[in-house]
């Protein structure tokens, strides 16, 4: 199954998990871009108040066309119980071109069943897997991640 991971890391946390899921799944990956408006104490709170108003923003154009593979996995932060503004901005524009879709999300402690919940809302599909990670996980991602893969596979 061709694979494609796209996330968007404003600390490097989901940035983290989504590479150690590529190197298990051997797959390709895309880091979301938005040339750093979220960057810094203002870009924090920025975020969070458009996540949680459903705001898009620009990104930057992706190298990676979402329809040339069998499954997309999408990672984001939470921000304010949601998806980061920039992974919304990519479902709603390439929500259409994703066949199959699982996702994950890194948090410092909740928020996480409204984020995924809102992952499979906007982009229409019915997730192969879900995986979510606290501070805790983060530390000793391992089993999460792998009960993820074998979720997918």
């Amino acid at each position: 199954m061709k694979t494609l991971i796209v996330y968007y890391s404003r600390t490097n946390v989901t940035k983290k998990i989504a590479e150690k899921l590529q190197k298990e799944l051997d797959c390709d990956i895309e880091e979301i871009t938005d040339g750093g408006k979220y960057d810094g104490k203002i870009g924090y709170m920025k975020g969070g108040m458009n996540a949680s108003m459903n705001r898009t923003s620009d990104i930057d154009p992706i190298t990676k066309n979402p329809s040339d593979y069998d499954l997309v996995i999408i990672g984001t932060p939470v921000w304010a119980s949601n998806m980061a503004t920039p992974v919304f901005t990519y479902l709603i524009k390439y929500r259409d071109q994703i066949k199959n879709m699982a996702s994950f999300c890194t948090c410092i402690s909740g928020g996480y069943e409204k984020t995924l919940e809102r992952l499979s809302e906007v982009s229409g599909k019915t997730q192969i897997s879900q995986m979510f990670l606290n501070a805790k996980d983060v530390e000793n991602p391992e089993e999460k991640i792998n009960t993820f893969i074998n979720e997918i596979k």
